[in-house]
């Protein structure tokens, strides 16, 4: 029984769909009061926290959409609102090692596993981007000069925090416009056309035009499937 805190977008398909059974047994334990795993850890950290649980549940579902997939489960508690549980099972590192572990013979997820501190900043910048400029220019500055699995285990523990927060509305246009960049050769609209656009509306565009032309920045970011499960 596990629910990683990781982006869904380092999970192969196999677990993507997974932890989606998983959130939604543990849904039934915590909502229905049933024994079963009622006493696992895993279970006992999400209970109160029926907002983290859905966000969680609306992640998955982002990625799964991207990937192709229709979720018809929706999950609505609103437990604690904005409040995440304090208490994973493994620190975000961690969980990365033990996802390289498990996936050495099997297929891998849609965002590669980093190698380095760099590798992961590249995969969260428009998340981070899109929250706080400046934890967006902070790290970029920082990782200037760094390499090791140290600074990695730190970054992700910091980003994990700001990705539990949702995109700040002022920032996120910015950060769309940053991911258009890599996309917009490809998508023949006027300016005026693309102003008139919503924010959903525009990250749909980059999301498809990403996949149809193989754009592997984009395609290994966190952004392109994470910020539609905040209600944009």
């Amino acid at each position: 029984m596990r629910i990683w805190d990781i982006h869904p977008g380092y999970l192969n398909r196999s677990s993507l769909l997974g932890e989606h059974r998983e959130l939604h047994g543990i849904l039934s334990i915590v909502r229905n009061n049933k024994k079963g795993y009622a006493r696992h850890p895993e279970t006992l950290r999400w209970v109160g926290h029926g907002w983290a649980l859905s966000q969680r549940h609306k992640l998955l579902v982002a990625e799964m959409n991207l990937r192709g997939y229709v979720d018809k489960s929706p999950v609505r508690l609103r437990s604690n609102r904005g409040i995440w549980p304090d208490n994973e099972i493994d620190p975000p590192g961690r969980q990365l090692n033990i996802l390289k572990e498990k996936y050495q013979s099997r297929e891998p997820g849609r965002i590669p596993l980093p190698v380095n501190a760099q590798q992961y900043w590249a995969q969260h910048k428009y998340s981070v981007m899109s929250r706080d400029l400046g934890a967006y220019n902070g790290i970029g500055q920082r990782l200037a000069s760094s390499s090791g699995q140290k600074e990695l285990h730190e970054l992700a523990a910091e980003i994990l925090l700001l990705m539990k927060t949702p995109p700040n509305p002022r920032l996120l246009p910015n950060a769309l416009s940053h991911m258009w960049g890599y996309v917009s050769r490809y998508a023949a609209i006027s300016g005026k056309e693309l102003d008139s656009w919503s924010l959903p509306r525009l990250l749909e565009k980059i999301q498809i035009l990403t996949r149809e032309n193989n754009v592997t920045y984009l395609a290994e970011s966190t952004a392109l499937s994470e910020l539609a499960a905040w209600n944009l």
